[in-house]
């Protein structure tokens, strides 16, 4: 089976994945009183003030496969309720929020795969030396660590204290001014990221506050995930060293980096390819506890407001969205798994 047959069948795979996913959501929502119900079909606040008339009029006093029909008939529309705390319409703030996670992660990411990897590599080949000691010590600490006990010190050391940045996305004044420059038309929302959108604006003072704004988060992140990394990465490659075409990979004369780097690490990059589509999954989602702790208005932080106040039409789209990232992040991790190893494409 070729690589594009093997992505074929992987995508087709998606959809009685999300089916499956959206049936198990109907369940679980069929335990909540209509009246609160009502909100993953509404179409706008407005509607909100005539609770029991939309209750009839999408069909929640219908039988079940009624008001399944009709829940799925409104998300094919792309209506997908409206947020009774929030009071706006979900898949606009799930659309105005995502940004800012992923902004989070377009910087941590990089760092947190390349610097794991390569600091698991060198602790394996140096196993029981000092750099080995030194990463393992590093490893323990990180995944030891909780993100938001670290997240505390560094806000109280940077922000309360040296007042090197505040919390949030940007500056008060900055956000002010944005909102204006918005309203006004002076700024145009490309991508909404904000360190990107800066630059495409010819903004590069809004593009260093972005930044700084995002040291904190991804430091915090970093400094725990890559820990993780490393100690995967590690593990695995202590593993593939171990491996019996090593031996022969060296009986041969083949250099030592030709031994460690061609033959080696790519056996051993399976379960840190794992790893990373986990990772990259649950940071899509949302960083709950970072967004919280930095006031940092992401996906994470949206939710978790939203799960206290009870807003069942948020809940219900969050975790639409989680189950398609991770869904999609499998994907991408499958499709790796078959060009790192081909005979996977035969499974």
């Amino acid at each position: 089976m070729g690589l594009r047959e093997y992505i074929i069948r992987r995508l087709l795979l998606l959809i009685p994945i999300m089916f499956g996913v959206v049936i198990l959501l109907f369940a679980v929502m069929q335990f909540v009183d209509p009246g609160i119900r009502v909100t993953v079909y509404i179409r706008n606040v407005r509607q909100m003030l005539e609770v029991q008339r939309y209750i009839h009029v999408y069909g929640l006093d219908q039988p079940i496969w009624t008001q399944f029909y009709n829940w799925l008939a409104q998300i094919f529309q792309g209506n997908f309720g409206v947020s009774a705390y929030y009071r706006e319409e979900v898949l606009h703030g799930l659309l105005a929020r995502v940004p800012a996670t992923f902004e989070i992660v377009l910087y941590s990411v990089p760092i947190i795969i390349f610097v794991g990897i390569w600091l698991g590599v060198q602790s394996a080949v140096h196993k029981d030396k000092p750099l080995d000691h030194l990463t393992r010590i590093f490893s323990i600490l990180g995944t030891s660590l909780p993100s938001f006990f670290f997240g505390i010190l560094l806000s109280a050391i940077f922000i309360a204290q040296l007042k090197w940045v505040t919390a949030g996305r940007i500056g008060f004044s900055s956000g002010t001014l944005l909102s204006l420059m918005i309203q006004s038309g002076t700024w145009h929302q490309y991508t909404g990221l904000l360190t990107v959108d800066s630059l495409l604006n010819g903004n590069p003072a809004f593009f260093l506050e972005a930044l700084e704004h995002l040291v904190l988060p991804a430091m915090v992140l970093v400094f725990i995930q890559t820990a993780v990394m490393v100690r995967v990465t590690r593990s695995s490659m202590l593993e593939a060293l171990s491996k019996t075409y090593i031996t022969a990979a060296r009986a041969k004369g083949l250099s030592k980096n030709e031994v460690i780097y061609k033959h080696a690490r790519r056996n051993a990059l399976i379960p840190v390819v794992t790893i990373s589509g986990l990772l990259v999954g649950g940071m899509m989602t949302g960083l709950v506890i970072t967004e919280t702790v930095f006031l940092f208005p992401g996906v994470g932080n949206w939710a978790a407001t939203a799960a206290q106040n009870f807003d069942l039409s948020v809940v219900i789209v969050y975790a639409m969205f989680s189950a398609a990232i991770f869904v999609l992040a499998n994907l991408v991790v499958d499709v790796l798994y078959a060009y790192i190893d081909p005979r996977i494409r035969l499974g």
